[in-house]
């Protein structure tokens, strides 16, 4: 078992200090950097857990509060198990601060968490990998798009929406990548329907970038939050297989 450090930290950005949670192998080593975009529902002690989980296979990861112009997380309070059908209210206090998230605050945003992984000791030189969930799927397909000197990888889980009618719709923008994408949509999501995915995966094609998108039958939007009503714990480990495979094939080689 890899004993992994966690710890809390605080970004710098143009608007303010995001905090942020930290995940690296305890072994006084430098390790490839990875930025977690976190879902809808915020930096809380899931998100931290799956961060540690990434970084026990050998990196290390940065899980900012996108959230943190409206305070340090959590931003709103969360039950400890998480089912919206019986809290609906959670998305009403959530939708507004998604909807502040717009591609000029992240690329602002983007820009200073990257560069943070940049200067870490416990980062090793080179581009990184991004990794999103829910609405982080959405928001790491713009990272990239907008990084593609930074980012070697991106990985979406039960993204959504990736394809809309608006400009800044994440499938208009693969064309700028220069990293390889894995994409694992969920079989039950009214957020990227059979249209939207073929949609996505015509996009990708015709960038020519390369990729593979997968569908986890029978998965619910949310599979990968343990803390959530949606987890599906085999759907969850083969997100964690597929992840690592990805940076393990991208991310530049721990020195030896």
């Amino acid at each position: 078992m890899v004993a992994i450090h966690g710890m809390q930290v605080d970004v710098r950005t143009p608007d303010g200090v995001a905090d942020a949670y930290v995940a690296y192998p305890d072994d006084d080593a430098p390790h490839p950097g990875v930025l977690v975009i976190q879902d809808g529902f915020g930096l809380r002690p899931g998100l931290r857990s799956l961060a540690d989980r990434i970084a026990a296979g050998g990196y290390t990861v940065l899980v900012p509060n996108a959230y943190y112009r409206h305070g340090r997380a959590p931003v709103i309070e969360l039950p400890d198990f998480i089912d919206p059908v019986e809290r609906p209210e959670i998305f009403q206090r959530v939708f507004p601060m998604i909807r502040e998230l717009t591609p000029d605050r992240l690329r602002s945003d983007a820009a200073a968490y990257l560069d943070w992984l940049a200067a870490a000791p416990q980062v090793t030189a080179g581009k990184v990998g991004v990794t999103g969930y829910c609405m982080g799927a959405r928001l790491a397909v713009l990272v990239a798009a907008m990084f593609p000197d930074r980012v070697a990888a991106v990985a979406g889980f039960h993204g959504g929406p990736l394809v809309t009618d608006t400009p800044d719709s994440p499938h208009l923008t693969v064309g700028n990548m220069a990293a390889e994408l894995y994409f694992a949509h969920a079989g039950a999501d009214d957020h990227m329907t059979p249209e939207h995915i073929a949609r996505f995966d015509e996009a990708l094609a015709a960038a020519g970038v390369p990729y593979r998108t997968e569908v986890y039958e029978g998965a619910k939007h949310g599979f990968t939050q343990a803390d959530t009503s949606a987890y599906d714990p085999a759907a969850a480990e083969r997100h964690y297989r597929e992840l690592l495979a990805l940076f393990d094939r991208t991310l530049p080689a721990v020195p030896v």
